[in-house]
């Protein structure tokens, strides 16, 4: 005889109903949180996957998911929604984001998005670590991403445009010219800046691809439906992420970049070799750390986390403004036109050398850039969490401790209200006189507040030299590969095209017309 019926079958078909039953309520005992707030929420949230369905199928990118509830948000402070069971807030008012990301910081301090704290490659870096060890360890990696420094890297980095050149120059272009996968290109060219300035290593990536450095940033970045799994859960279901145990670099990577590191630390030891790099800056930070912090070691995993992050988060976004920039630019010939053209006339001004005053001198191709990461913002979103309870001014909206909050970087960015006819690719929008006239906070590719991207000017210098680079001596046109318009791959928590490519035609320029 059965414990609850006659038959064994008839038990555990209850049982497992049971199971279900309380699963499924606690699943959903917190849809209503928003509602008892009076906060709208945007749409009905399922149970088990709360508003979030789309993305876990891959049928919607997440920047496009929170740049859809913007839209319909119009006019509000900011929209109630649910990842899973989770109550999340979405802020939709410029003036509230305003006072999240500057004005308020103190209560917005940390990002919601979480790497295992055992994973001391992703965790112990600026992105992920919290509280004062942040606060402290972004003063003290500040000084590596000065103007100045910029400025005394610049030579690195010209040899590695050097390389590119010489990559460009030893293709035979025939005719109308060669097709190219412009991801693929740009993201060596990136991979040589991140190794050279971050690993103090000569990669040349164009003339070895199969060098090793070469071969584990490709692993890295290799798009897989695991990896895009962890990412999603990395920014958006955060509490599952030590629970899994998701590790951003993956085992093989790992194992190479620590090798690298340490054995380029202890050459430059030995040497005392000064290169003007991140690694010389690493250097001292392990012999007079100053302080000690709470979470965080001058030595070990924790050190070579910067070095690490910088190349993960340099290396790829950056190849992703490149290639989107050129895409823009061979689209719109009489855009890309105007850009040649101050490039050469920048270039004869400075007798043909790149440098980094020349490149900083040059408007329009900054106008271009920023309009470029307008439209294709490589994250698309900003996330916080309530480290305290806070009353939103001049409303009754209190926001608890703990509440994750979430920015549509890609809805302000597309907002008419802002940037009138967001769908066109318009550099003017960032003349003087525009960007004057533009209320703050609605424009933050790289962030903003104390939060903000501590590399935007690395990024976008290395932006600027690549342009230079190809724009100087060729010309990028469609070709039949190119998608237009161009799609965003659903399955990316950072913003990349379909497949992570883009074919543009490329062709030399002879006889160029200043």
């Amino acid at each position: 005889m059965a414990y609850i019926t006659a038959y064994w079958s008839l038990d555990g078909i209850i049982v497992l109903t049971a199971i279900i039953t309380v699963f499924y309520l606690y699943m959903i005992r917190n849809f209503n949180y928003w509602k008892k707030r009076g906060i709208l929420e945007v749409a009905p949230p399922t149970p088990f996957l709360g508003n979030f369905s789309d993305c876990l199928r891959f049928k919607k990118a997440p920047a496009d998911f929170l740049k859809e509830f913007y839209d319909q948000a119009k006019g509000l402070l900011c929209v109630g929604f649910y990842i899973l069971d989770k109550p999340i807030l979405l802020i939709r008012d410029r003036e509230l984001v305003k006072q999240i990301l500057v004005k308020d910081f103190n209560h917005f301090n940390n990002r919601y998005a979480l790497a295992d704290p055992k994973d001391r490659l992703n965790y112990a870096n600026l992105f992920f670590i919290k509280d004062t060890d942040w606060k402290n360890l972004r003063t003290k990696l500040t000084p590596f991403f000065t103007s100045g420094k910029m400025k005394k890297m610049f030579d690195l980095m010209c040899q590695c445009g050097n390389h590119l050149d010489d990559y460009l120059d030893s293709l035979e272009f025939e005719g109308d010219g060669k097709t190219i996968e412009m991801k693929e290109l740009a993201i060596k060219f990136t991979t040589d800046l991140i190794g050279s300035t971050a690993f103090g290593l000569e990669v040349n990536s164009f003339k070895d691809p199969n060098a090793e450095f070469c071969k584990y940033s490709k692993m890295l970045f290799r798009f897989s439906i695991i990896r895009a799994y962890e990412m999603l859960a990395v920014f958006f279901i955060p509490n599952i992420v030590s629970l899994v145990g998701i590790k951003f670099f993956g085992e093989e990577p790992t194992k190479f970049l620590r090798k690298v590191f340490w054995e380029t630390i202890t050459a430059r030891l030995k040497s005392g070799e000064k290169r003007n790099d991140l690694i010389e800056m690493l250097i001292e930070l392990k012999q007079n750390p100053d302080n000690k912090l709470e979470d965080f070691s001058y030595d070990g995993d924790d050190l070579m986390a910067q070095a690490a992050s910088f190349f993960s988060a340099g290396s790829d976004t950056s190849a992703t403004t490149l290639s989107f920039a050129l895409y823009s630019l061979a689209i719109r010939p009489e855009m890309q036109d105007k850009l040649r053209k101050e490039i050469l006339e920048g270039l004869d001004a400075s007798d043909g050398k790149i440098t980094y005053d020349m490149t900083m001198s040059l408007p329009y191709l900054d106008m271009v850039i920023s309009e470029s990461l307008r439209m294709h913002p490589p994250l698309g979103h900003i996330n916080r969490i309530t480290t305290k309870t806070y009353k939103v001014p001049n409303s009754n909206i209190v926001i608890e401790k703990g509440t994750p909050i979430f920015i549509s970087m890609l809805g302000m960015h597309y907002d008419p209200e802002y940037f009138p006819n967001p769908e066109k690719f318009d550099p003017e929008r960032f003349n003087e006189e525009n960007k004057r006239n533009r209320p703050s906070c609605v424009y933050f590719p790289f962030g903003e507040g104390p939060h903000a991207c501590i590399g935007n000017r690395f990024a976008s210098l290395q932006t600027k030299l690549g342009l230079i680079q190809i724009l100087s001596k060729f010309e990028v046109t469609p070709c039949e590969k190119t998608a237009i318009p161009i799609k965003v791959d659903p399955r990316g928590t950072l913003l990349s095209p379909v497949n992570g490519v883009i074919y543009l035609n490329i062709r030399r320029i002879n006889n160029v017309k200043i």
